[in-house]
């Protein structure tokens, strides 16, 4: 089976180039189960009730998984605890709203746990630790359940490296989320795990990970406080296809996946 997997989607510009490209890259791939980071999605910070309507109504688009941002927006306490499709990380403490864990069935009826899961190193909040918490996850999902893909939410290549090696054998795929940069690590690892670092973003890439370079420059520059706006060029849509052997839960393949708007 094959699963599509697409990086944090940054703002209108990332949701226009999604709503455009998407069924074209489904068909291409031949796409049996679809997840989108949708994190940055409303203005760049969050999810709104508008956003993640847009996303849903695009039956395409199985579960949408999140990171540091997902409490950006007020009214996502409440959206997470109605659209059990919508992840925030699993290693958030015992009560926070939401889940980080689903099981969604695919167009071919495989059911395929989705895990979402938050890095520490250089990250804020600090969470549970990933690791302990996505062992756990992985202990107590059920038997029938083969196929495992987890998007592990974290700034550091090292840790996110590291949760590759560490889930290797137990899950499909760990992917990369947050940094907004595709890198060139993909692999599948000795015991069947897909990995890359980061899929990178789905938004505009005349920018600085998907914010407008003059407030970002003058941040840097200057050292005084800026609001980030979200870019609003052409933009891309980056992800990365995994090819998995649904009776093992092992992967045959990952491959990074782009495509762009025109200038």
């Amino acid at each position: 089976m094959n699963i599509l997997f697409i990086g944090d989607v940054v703002g209108k510009s990332g949701r226009r180039a999604l709503r455009r490209f998407l069924p074209e890259l489904q068909d291409q791939t031949e796409a049996d189960l679809t997840v989108v980071n949708a994190e940055n999605a409303a203005g760049g910070f969050g999810v709104t009730a508008g956003v993640l309507e847009e996303f849903l109504e695009q039956s395409e688009i199985d579960v949408l998984t999140s990171g540091n941002h997902i409490w950006d927006k007020r009214e996502a306490l409440d959206l997470i605890q109605d659209e059990p499709r919508l992840l925030r990380p699993h290693n958030y403490p015992a009560g926070t709203p939401g889940s980080g864990w689903i099981v969604a069935t695919a167009s071919n009826g495989v059911q395929v746990g989705v895990l979402n899961i938050m890095g520490t190193v250089f990250m804020h909040p600090t969470l549970d630790c990933p690791f302990s918490s996505a062992h756990q996850a992985l202990e107590k999902k059920p038997s029938g359940v083969k196929v495992v893909l987890v998007d592990f939410h974290a700034e550091a290549t090292s840790e996110k490296v590291a949760m590759g090696w560490y889930l290797d054998g137990r899950a499909s795929a760990v992917v990369g989320t947050h940094t907004h940069v595709p890198t060139a690590d993909e692999r599948v690892l000795p015991q069947g795990t897909a990995h890359i670092s980061d899929v990178g973003m789905t938004g505009c890439y005349n920018s600085v990970i998907g914010m407008e370079t003059a407030g970002v420059l003058k941040r840097f520059v200057e050292r005084v406080p800026e609001r980030f706006e979200v870019a609003s060029g052409p933009a891309s849509v980056c992800g990365v296809i995994i090819d998995v052997d649904e009776t093992t839960g092992k992967s045959r393949s990952i491959a990074r996946v782009r495509v762009n708007e025109k200038d």
